[in-house]
């Protein structure tokens, strides 16, 4: 379910003090009810989940055809991503936080970046020749006495290009991508989570 900025902005997450440049795009309550404990599973859910095999068939399809439209414009080539068109934002990091991050191992099959984890937060980046982005995940209180995982994505539009992809791409993402990704999650997070 989609939430107000609010939900977002209204936390003292570490996140704004290293992102205070980036336009908060979109805030997501997740489908995944826990007790206050439960933010190391969320992330070790998500970091497993496998978003191409598991969403439907209009979903992968519009992620293919983005993957092969950006391969054929040059949109994720390496000379647009991080520490090459755009610094990581590993170098605002405190410097705990930033060795961590250097020590991180990428997946692979994740076009993200770790960035930080710590506490009830944590967040990954990712660039191309759009924009830069911030995926940020959080675990708040539900606000019927349990807990449950929380999504906001921060970008940094690359100039005018940038502003007109991201408000193209905005209705499939809303229509198509974010409905498949939390039906993905919420199956991969009953499989794996124990309900509170």
């Amino acid at each position: 379910m989609r939430l107000a900025n609010s939900a977002h902005t209204d936390q003292p997450w570490l996140i704004h003090g290293i992102a205070p440049d980036f336009r908060l795009e979109d805030v997501w309550a997740l489908p995944t009810p826990g007790g206050p404990d439960g933010f190391a599973t969320l992330v070790a859910v998500l970091e497993n989940s496998d978003f191409e095999k598991d969403a439907s068939l209009p979903a992968r399809a519009l992620w293919w055809l983005r993957w092969k439209l950006g391969a054929l414009l040059g949109l994720d080539r390496h000379a647009d991503g991080l520490d090459a068109r755009v610094q990581s934002l590993r170098d605002r990091l405190p410097a705990d936080l930033r060795a961590a991050a250097d020590a991180h191992t990428k997946e692979d099959r994740s076009p993200f970046t770790f960035l930080y984890q710590v506490g009830d937060e944590g967040a990954a980046e990712i660039a191309n020749r759009t924009m830069h982005g911030v995926l940020h995940l959080s675990w708040v209180p539900d606000g019927e006495g349990g807990w449950r995982g929380q999504m906001a994505v921060l970008v940094k539009p690359n100039g005018r290009f940038g502003t007109l992809y991201m408000a193209a791409i905005k209705p499939f993402r809303y229509l198509i991508v974010y409905p498949a990704l939390l039906r993905s999650w919420e199956r991969r997070w009953s499989a794996a989570s124990p309900q509170p």
